[in-house]
Formats: C-alpha cells, structure tokens, sequence
C-alpha cells in the first residue's frame, strides 16, 4: 500500500549520449520497506523502474547488506542529490534506459545500476511527476508564508519588548533618583536634629549643679541598715542629756536622695538612639 510509503523527487542535470553536454532528468521515487518505484521522465517520454521485494533482496545481498540500509542508501542518493556521486543516464538499448550513480565505501568508488523500462503511459507519469511538483511547491509556498508572517510577529513583538525595556529602565532610573533624593533630605534632617541633640547635652553637661544643703544630699551606697552608720541627734528645745536619741540609716530614709546628675538625661539619650534607628 502506497500509505506507507514515502515519495520523493530529484532533478538531475546527467550528460547526454555524445558526452558534450548536459539536459535535465525529473526522478519521482516511491520508497517501500523492502521495495522501491521509480518514475523517470525527461520531458518528452517516461520511464520506470519497479524493484520488487525479490530485486531489492537480491542486490542487498550482493552488496552484503541489509534490505533496509541498501532502500536507504538508494533513497538518500535518488532522493537528494549528492555532490560526490556522479550520475548517469544512458541508453542499454531497445528503448531501455540505465540509471546510475556512484558512492564511496571503505575509500573505494562503487557504482550502482538500475535498468528502466519505457513506460506503458508516457503521458500519465509526466502528468504525475508535474503534479506531485506543484503539490511540493504549493506546499513550500505556504510554508514560507506561513515562516514570513510567524517572522512578521515575531519582530513585532521582539520590538514591543524593547520598547517596554526601555520604559521600564526609565521609570527605574526616575524612581531611584527620586528615592535617593528623598533619603538625602531626611537624612541630613536627621544629622540637623542629632546635631541640635548633641548641642543641648553638651549644655546640659556643661550646667552648674544647684547649691543646696549638706544634710539634703547624700551619696547613695548598697548595702542593708545594720552595715550603715548611726549619728546622734540632740533635741534643741531639751538641755537634758536624755533628749538625745541615736538615729540609724533607716530613720532617715525619708529624706530625698539625690543622685548627682540631671533628670533630664535619659529622656534625651533615649530620643537620640531612637533618631539613631529610624
């Protein structure tokens, strides 16, 4: 069944009978499995060649090969023009014609041969030569429109890429700019507020502590009220001796105890680092 097959066709420029010069051949082949068709024509007649299961067995074997690599070798010289093979076509009498190429095995020139018959319909196979190359060119045809407008798109979108590379960098740049500028602005505020912290801490520091009276300030010390001295108070409005009572640390914890120092100091260190951390 021809659905299993593949189809090709070859032009072929081969020297005429004289050797002087050159015309044109159309080659269609039909590739079997194990078989193959060909259907030549060189405009004005036709010829064919049927190599049936047998033949092709036949020549594989002749050429210690395989059914399948000599179909494929045959198709890859008949189907595709070689650049290192030469063709031929020539006359093998009664109307017979011989097709031949050469290949290269083993840095030897090897020939193959094939005998074609005229065809029974001339008309017939160059009809279906023709035909099967408008199938193949309406094919490439629409493979090339189709290729062009998948470019077209392609450019299309590759320039409407760029362009929205390009905005993307821009709108980059203007925020990075903007930003930078901003953090500028509030770090300098920032450095100004520091600067006016420090400023008052360096006043602060540098301010006289008010005088005030030596029994109104007292060095604070750890410790428990039996490590602590006592003092002896005497009551001024008695003359007795009896007046006198001995006073430990722990009566006088009512007093205010001062440390040296000023009160607003950790509300400003606490501002400045947090200034620091924002």
């Amino acid at each position: 069944m021809d659905d299993d097959a593949k189809h090709t066709c070859l032009k072929l420029e081969v020297p005429s009978s004289s050797g002087r010069s050159r015309y044109s051949i159309f080659i269609r082949g039909t590739w079997f499995p194990s078989r193959f068709r060909l259907s030549i024509t060189d405009g004005l007649q036709a010829w064919i060649c049927e190599a049936s299961d047998a033949e092709a067995k036949q020549r594989a074997e002749q050429w210690d090969q395989p059914v399948s690599e000599y179909i494929a070798l045959a198709e890859r010289y008949l189907g595709f023009q070689q650049p290192d093979s030469e063709y031929g076509f020539e006359d093998a009498g009664k109307g017979n014609m011989r097709l031949t190429w050469t290949f290269e095995k083993q840095g030897t020139k090897l020939e193959w041969r094939w005998k074609c018959q005229p065809s029974p319909d001339s008309k017939q196979n160059i009809v279906e030569i023709l035909d099967f190359l408008m199938d193949a060119n309406i094919r490439l045809s629409e493979e090339v429109v189709r290729k062009t407008q998948s470019f077209e798109k392609l450019k299309v979108e590759a320039e409407r890429c760029l362009l929205q590379s390009q905005t993307f960098c821009n709108e980059k740049s203007e925020f990075e700019s903007a930003a930078y500028a901003k953090f500028i602005a509030v770090l300098n505020s920032k450095k100004a507020k520091l600067r006016e912290l420090r400023d008052e801490m360096s006043k602060l520091n540098g301010k006289a502590l008010p005088d005030d009276d030596s029994d109104k300030m007292e060095s604070f010390h750890g410790g428990s009220d039996d490590d602590n001295p006592s003092e002896i108070v005497r009551d001024p409005g008695s003359d007795s001796p009896g007046a006198s009572k001995r006073v430990g640390t722990s009566a006088s914890r009512g007093r205010k105890r001062t440390r040296l120092g000023f009160s607003e100091a950790p509300m400003l260190f606490n501002t400045y680092y947090f200034l620091l951390y924002l």
